[in-house]
């Protein structure tokens, strides 16, 4: 029989052998096949009476289609009359044990098999089914994977692209803080040089003055050297005389009538100060950086703010923007939400710091533990991690749950977080007024950090100021 049919002839083929129909049966679900493949199909099936094709029990017996049976006997002379090359079959589609077509498929081996091979021990029992059916519901599997090979392919593409945006913010990280450091170690450096050159002026001129005192001192000492040179010279000259002319001087009294000019003392203090420039030089210049630096001690972590908002390039504001620029989608990072963690987080002891809201309309501050979500949008309230305080809407809430209307008396333009980890216990108070805002009592099982959320573009929230400052015995 022929290995392949032109398109009319596929038409009129079974669905069993991939033949021309011989005794062409219909069933109610008006599916065709050779009244004999059908038959031997039901029996490979247990006395099933189901549909090859989409599996609907017949319970009538098939009905013999005599057009459909009239058509296939005008095919077949056709079929054999085919050219040569058009009854070529592939080997791969032929059984290798008993040279027929492989026209079925064992779902249990996992194989195509032919009619033969189904009625043997090897597959008594097995479910087969026709071998189009098995592609067909193959393809439909290959089709599933496919399209998830796809969406993988998707979501492995974004990530290649987020990695590749990763490793360029990196290089702009570095670029920035490299910046930022150097600019940082100039102004100490350009400190100390001053510092330097204000020192070393001071000795210069202290060196003046007192060269100057010396110099005075000198030229007395000469005056007087000068004036005694001129005595020892008319000493020694009278001396010389014979001895009347050296009584006739004694008697008009010019015989030791030169004075002896006193010798001026070194005065306390001409020497430089050493000490002064050099005791605890390095001790004196920290003193004096310890005047024009400034510390914070919450330092906001640019790795954990909201696309949204900007920070300063010390770390220590924040502000809401329009802007969103491509930031990379790192875990830690909030990108539903406009909050940003300070970057050290406590696990033991008190800590606190003040936090400037100034004219900002719409802002929340305080504490949340490590563990919050950031790539969802949640209400900041205490059972989602957060302890915090309010202000929205012109009113001021403790982020209890639900949350807890505050009666504030005036408004706070500097909000004092106070963190006692141990004891569990976070404060807010008008750092202004030192008024109690709220009192919490909530223990930590994790790191805290400090948290603060914007959603006013009026004014940044600043760090300003808290424990830790560097403290200098004056």
């Amino acid at each position: 029989m022929a290995g392949r049919l032109s398109l009319a002839e596929v038409d009129l083929c079974c669905a069993i052998c991939y033949d021309i129909f011989r005794d062409p049966v219909v069933l109610q679900c008006s599916h065709s096949f050779c009244s004999g493949c059908l038959r031997d199909y039901w029996a490979s099936r247990g006395g099933g009476r189901d549909c090859p094709l989409c599996r609907r029990e017949s319970s009538d017996e098939p009905v013999p289609s005599l057009t459909l049976r009239n058509l296939c006997e005008g095919a077949e002379p056709s079929s054999l009359s085919s050219p040569p090359e058009e009854l070529y079959t592939d080997p791969g589609e032929m059984c290798p044990l008993h040279g027929e077509r492989l026209k079925l498929f064992c779902r249990d081996d996992r194989e195509p098999i032919c009619v033969i091979c189904l009625t043997s021990r090897r597959h008594e029992g097995h479910d087969c089914c026709p071998a189009g059916e098995a592609a067909a519901d193959m393809k439909e599997d290959l089709k599933t994977s496919l399209s998830e090979l796809q969406q993988k392919m998707v979501e492995l593409e974004k990530m290649k692209q987020n990695y590749t945006d990763t490793s360029a913010h990196i290089e702009m990280q570095a670029q920035f803080v490299e910046r930022r450091m150097h600019q940082e170690f100039q102004e100490l450096r350009d400190f100390l040089d001053e510092a330097e050159r204000t020192a070393l002026q001071s000795l210069k001129q202290e060196e003046e003055e007192k060269r100057g005192v010396v110099r005075r001192l000198t030229d007395e000492v000469e005056v007087n050297i000068s004036s005694l040179s001129d005595a020892i010279t008319t000493l020694e000259e009278d001396m010389a005389l014979d001895a009347v002319p050296l009584l006739h001087k004694c008697k008009d009294g010019s015989i030791g009538s030169a004075t002896t000019p006193d010798c001026a003392a070194m005065p306390p203090g001409t020497l430089i100060d050493v000490a002064s420039y050099l005791g605890s030089l390095q001790y004196s210049a920290l003193v004096g950086m310890y005047e024009t630096v400034r510390y914070t001690p919450v330092t906001l972590d640019p790795n954990t703010a909201a696309p949204w908002l900007r920070l300063s390039d010390d770390l220590t504001e924040v502000s809401d923007t329009d802007d969103r620029p491509k930031l990379p989608d790192n875990p830690e990072r909030f990108d539903r939400d406009a909050g940003v963690l300070g970057h050290r987080g406590f696990s033991s002891g008190c800590h606190w710091w003040d936090v400037e809201v100034g004219e900002n309309t719409a802002w929340v501050v305080g504490v949340a533990g490590e563990s919050v979500k950031r790539k969802e949008k949640v209400s900041s309230v205490l059972k989602n991690g957060y302890v915090t305080v309010y202000f929205y809407h012109e009113m001021y809430f403790a982020g209890t749950s639900p949350l807890s209307r505050l009666n504030l008396k005036s408004r706070p333009k500097r909000i004092r977080v106070r963190l006692d980890y141990d004891k569990g216990r976070v404060s807010f108070h008008d750092a202004d007024r030192n008024v109690l805002i709220y009192l919490f009592k909530h223990s930590f099982n994790e790191k805290a950090y400090p948290y603060l959320w914007v959603g006013c573009k009026l004014s940044p929230l600043k760090i300003t100021a808290g424990e830790g400052e560097l403290k200098v015995v004056k």
